[in-house]
């Protein structure tokens, strides 16, 4: 957040890494998003709120908020929302969960997603075969030099269950997805920081914008195409091939699943 007028939000850390002048995992891809005026304002809230999740007594938060008379720059488009929301593990609420749910049971022709990990509940996995199902294009980017091999090897158990209901799996070849995003019959799209693991869903902290019929909706959807043409499609035959151990390995993994 800046002076209460500008936020972003997304899968970029403060990291060299994370902007590909030190190389760890091949290239290193990944999403952010600026946002201004009152989408910015919400964002600033979540932060204050995050920040005193363990204060009880009220603070006066006007000095952090966005001027009286601030005016988004010409030359940006506020047609349609931006919905910033966040996610926080002292609720009962999966608020980033449910954002995903929603987006996959209402689609109408196509899901996009990008997500570094792969660590589904039952419910979400259900969401996700269901809509492949039903004749939605359902795709997956995902890393293909990981950063955490026991997680991908966890994620690639998934694999076959996914692929046989029609859900259609990318590795991204030159190197490591970091992004969160989902994107939506050109109508909606996610990114921020959510995850698609229990630690992200359930554990974890967690902001995001979800935008509905704005422009960058379809820049969005741009990147996540521009992205496939980067990555190798996975198959049945390619899961066949994944080293015994591995496989094994990814299995029993499973069973402490939620902790990872």
């Amino acid at each position: 957040m800046i002076d209460g007028h500008t936020a972003f939000t997304g899968g970029v850390n403060l990291a060299d890494e994370y902007i590909n002048k030190k190389v760890r995992f091949g290239h290193w891809k990944d999403t952010a998003i600026m946002v201004k005026g009152d989408a910015a304002l919400s964002f600033t809230m979540m932060f204050l709120q995050m920040w005193n999740v363990t204060e009880r007594g009220a603070e006066d938060y006007s000095r952090y908020l966005k001027p009286a008379g601030y005016k988004i720059p010409e030359g940006l488009d506020s047609t349609g929302f931006v919905l910033p929301y966040g996610d926080s593990p002292m609720d009962r609420e999966q608020v980033g969960e449910q954002v995903y749910l929603d987006i996959l049971n209402q689609a109408k022709s196509y899901v996009h997603i990008m997500t570094p990990y792969l660590i589904l509940d039952d419910e979400m996995e259900n969401a996700l075969c269901y809509a492949a199902k039903r004749g939605i294009d359902v795709k997956i980017i995902m890393p293909h030099i990981p950063d955490k091999k026991y997680a991908y090897m966890l994620a690639r158990t998934y694999y076959p269950e996914l692929i046989e209901a029609g859900v259609k799996i990318y590795e991204y070849t030159p190197g490591f997805v970091h992004a969160k995003v989902f994107v939506s019959d050109d109508e909606k799209a996610v990114v921020g920081t959510i995850n698609l693991d229990f630690r992200s869903l359930y554990l974890h902290f967690e902001c995001a914008a979800y935008i509905y019929r704005n422009p960058v909706v379809l820049d969005v959807e741009k990147d996540y195409q521009d992205t496939l043409q980067q990555c190798m499609l996975v198959t049945m035959e390619n899961c066949r091939k994944y080293s015994w151990l591995g496989k094994k390995l990814g299995r029993l993994m499973r069973l402490v699943a939620p902790l990872m």
